[in-house]
This record gives C-alpha cells, structure tokens and sequence, in this order.
C-alpha cells in the first residue's frame, strides 16, 4: 500500500460474498433496485491539481464568484491513485420513491416526511414551502413522483432499507462506500465526468438545464458500467465517515450549477440525521 499518488492495490481486503438469487417476481415488479454489474479491477480514484483546477474555473463561471475556490471545497479530494476493487454489483439508479415505499410498506418504517421545526432546525438554505412536493402523504410518494429518487432519507434510514433487502433476499445489501461508488459512476480511466472530461449540460440533472426539481431516474444516458443518475439528479449517502456522525455524500444534485461538485470526485461531509430534498442513495450487493 502506498499514500498519495501511489499505487494501492485493496483488492484482497474486499469480502466476497454468495449471491442468492432474487425472485423474478420481485425483480419484475420493481421491488427491488435493479443492479449493474461492476468487474474486477483497476480504476483511478480522486483527482489531480488540473481536475480541481477546471472544477474551480467552471463555478466561477457560472456563479460569478469563487468561493469553492476560497473555502478550497476541491482541495478535500483524495489525491489521484490507482486502485483495485474485487467484482461488485451496485443499483442501476438511486432509489425510487416506489421502490422505497414497498420497504416502509412492510416494515413500518416512518415515511420520508419532516416537520417544519424539524426542517428549519437543520439549518438549510431553503424554506419549509419549498420541501412540500417532496413530502410523503402517510406511507404513499408524492402524486407523480414514484419514479423519482426519493429523498428525505437520513442515513440511517438508507441503511434500514438496505438491511430489509438483506432480510428479505438472502444476499448482503449496504451502501457503498465512497471507491466502490466512485468506479461505478466514474469508470476506470479517471475522466472528470462519466462521459470525459469537459461538463455537458445535457448529459445530466443539474440546474443548468435541468427542471430544478428531481425527475425520472433514467432519463440521461448511461455511465461506463450501465449505471443512470451518478451525476447530478441527487447526492447519494455512502458508507464512507469524513468525520464523527458525518457521512460522505456524492454525485452533485439538481440545484447545482456548473457542476464542479457534480464530478465523481467531488466530496463532501454531511451528518447522518440529515434529511434534504438534495439527498437520496444507491445501494450495492456483494456477489
């Protein structure tokens, strides 16, 4: 193992597991997430000084100031390295609003919803009238919405459903933490983006282009390993601590601009209690 911009090769830290199959009936129906399948081997993880470099130059394009670049928000990335991952298997998508509600359906679980003590004591920028499209009526998504990553999730709460997966298929669900989820949506040769290494609007969920709302999964195209929505759309709870009940969460969202965040080397801590309409997740199955 080596630090920096060295070589390290974890592969043989990684547990592999049996996979027990999942019924057809549950795969057809879309109770449970469709997987792509992620092969073994090499990828390149963080970035280098030109990548953060361009992420700080595009958000002072289009926000007509740089302040990423003073609270040096790109500097927190892992320095660029290769790195090897065993075979995995990681959501198509994040998870739906449907897909989540079959979870709090069965197990009781309190539905995506907050109240606006609860919201205004996190402190975000928008206002208790802005999250109401997101919130949930009792146990049912909002009218419209099934498709849509849900959101409002804690991650605690990504982890109980990923724990009723286990329960109910046999296999071991989690999320994924920050590598495996980089080379999914990333793909091996270290691009900037899925698709290389200049932004393009049109290739995701962002607020350049985008309805500044959540939408459909699925409607940008596919990243390297057939995997939607990685960029974009919503940040994604991963296993991986940046501190003491804090959690990193990846990806960018679609109130985001530019998108230097957007990059799947962007990171960021956000506590564990969180809720956000910006937040949603992905889970991952070991083979």
């Amino acid at each position: 193992m080596r630090l920096g911009n060295c070589i390290v090769d974890i592969g043989k830290f990684c547990a592999v597991a049996c996979v027990v199959g999942v019924s057809q009936a549950q795969a057809a129906n879309g109770e449970i997430p469709e997987m792509v399948q992620i092969p073994s081997g090499w990828f390149w993880q963080g970035s280098d000084s030109v990548e953060r470099q361009y992420a700080y130059q595009i958000d002072e394009q289009v926000y007509g100031h740089d302040i990423s670049r003073r609270n040096r928000w790109y500097d927190l990335e892992s320095d660029k390295w290769h790195v090897h991952l065993l075979g995995y298997d990681i959501g198509k998508t994040p998870v739906t609003n449907d897909q989540y509600a079959a979870f709090v359906q069965e197990t009781g679980h309190p539905a995506p919803d907050i109240s606006q003590e609860d919201w205004e004591r996190q402190g975000l920028i928008y206002n208790y009238e802005t999250i109401l499209p997101f919130l949930w009526n009792d146990d049912s998504p909002p009218t419209g919405r099934g498709d849509h990553p849900v959101v409002l999730v804690s991650w605690q709460d990504a982890n109980a459903y990923a724990q009723w997966l286990s329960d109910k298929t046999g296999d071991t669900w989690h999320l994924p933490d920050e590598l495996h989820w980089e080379k999914a949506v990333r793909g091996p040769d270290g691009t900037f983006y899925p698709w290389g290494n200049i932004f393009n609007a049109d290739r995701l969920n962002s607020a350049d282009k985008g309805p500044f709302d959540t939408m459909p999964v699925g409607q940008f195209d596919e990243g390297p390993f057939g995997l939607y929505d990685g960029v974009g759309q919503v940040f994604e709870w991963t296993s991986s601590s940046s501190q003491a009940g804090y959690r990193i969460v990846k990806g960018g969202s679609w109130d985001d601009r530019g998108c230097g965040v957007c990059r799947p080397a962007a990171r960021h801590g956000r506590p564990e209690f969180l809720k956000h309409i910006l937040i949603g997740f992905r889970v991952m199955r070991d083979r």
